[in-house]
C-alpha cells in the first residue's frame, strides 16, 4: 500500500525495524530538546505530512521499549490520524516515570500503523439479541 508523505524533517521516513513488524518507527523533529517531567506531557512534532487513502487510518502507538524502560507512552494510544487530515503528524507523549525524560531530535518516539476501518451506519432498535455475556462488563469474564 502506497501512502503519500511529505518529510519536512531531517530524519529518515518512518521505517519497519524488522521484516514482520506491524508498526513503523517515527522520530521526533523538535528543534530544541523537550523535557518531560514526571506526569508531564508534550506534543512532539515529526515533520511528517500524510495523504492517507480513504477507508484507512494511521494509528499512533507507543514503542514498547520506551514504555518498559523509561515509562514514556503515547497519551491517547492508539491515536488516530484520519484520512482527511493534512497537517503535521504530532505525537502526544506522557512521562509516567518518576524521572525527567528528554526527547531529543531524531529519537524514535512512537509507531505508526496503517489500518483499514469501516464506517458505521446506526440502526435504531428497541432491543438487542441476547448473548452469553449479557450486560456483564468490567471484569465480569473472570481474571484468569
Amino acid at each position: 500500500m502506497k501512502v503519500k508523505v511529505i518529510n519536512r524533517s531531517s530524519n529518515p521516513l518512518p521505517e519497519y525495524a524488522t521484516d514482520l513488524a506491524a508498526g513503523l518507527d517515527v522520530r521526533a523533529d523538535n528543534s530544541d530538546p523537550i523535557v518531560l517531567p514526571p506526569l508531564g506531557r508534550a506534543l512532539v512534532p515529526t515533520g511528517l505530512y500524510l495523504e492517507i487513502p480513504a477507508g484507512f487510518e494511521v494509528q499512533v502507538r507507543p514503542r514498547s521499549g520506551l514504555a518498559a524502560k523509561k515509562g514514556i507512552t503515547v497519551l491517547n494510544a492508539p491515536g488516530t490520524i484520519d484520512a482527511d487530515y493534512r497537517g503535521e503528524v504530532c505525537v502526544i507523549l506522557v512521562n509516567l516515570s518518576s524521572e525527567d525524560f528528554v526527547v531529543e531530535r531524531g529519537e524514535r518516539i512512537a509507531q505508526l500503523v496503517l489500518a483499514r476501518h469501516e464506517r458505521v451506519e446506526w440502526e435504531p432498535a428497541e432491543s438487542l439479541a441476547s448473548s452469553a455475556r449479557g450486560e456483564g462488563g468490567f471484569g465480569s469474564t473472570g481474571t484468569k
